[in-house]
């Protein structure tokens, strides 16, 4: 005669259903609750990494587009490429520079070199 472990047939599991109930009381579970907490805090992570992320990228939330650049800037790019590439000689470069009001080696929007 071959017995089966009480717990893997359908019978089996409705007789210990029915001799184990549930460990609470007989009130709702403590389950949804703490699924509840779980998701608030989901949440609150998710509102902190936006925050975050919109504070990175100079206050701007991260889907905004950049500024368009400033034509003195773009400028700049395309002298300092020409001269890169040696399209333009050193006094040409210096010279179109100072038109510019820029001076190579500044950063950018520091005019001649001055303080902000």
């Amino acid at each position: 005669m071959t017995t089966a472990p009480l717990f893997t047939t359908a019978e089996g599991f409705a007789v210990l259903a029915g001799r184990h109930g549930p460990t609470w009381g007989g009130g709702p579970p403590p389950f949804p609750m703490i699924g509840v907490a779980v998701l608030c805090l989901l949440l609150l992570l998710l509102l902190a990494a936006a925050v975050f992320a919109a504070t990175r990228r100079g206050g701007r939330p991260p889907w905004a587009h950049r500024p368009p650049e400033a034509p003195e800037d773009g400028a700049r790019r395309v002298l300092a490429e020409r001269f890169a590439r040696g399209d333009i000689g050193v006094d040409e470069f210096l010279e179109r520079a100072s038109v510019l009001n820029w001076t190579p080696g500044a950063g950018p929007g520091t005019g001649k070199g001055r303080g902000r």
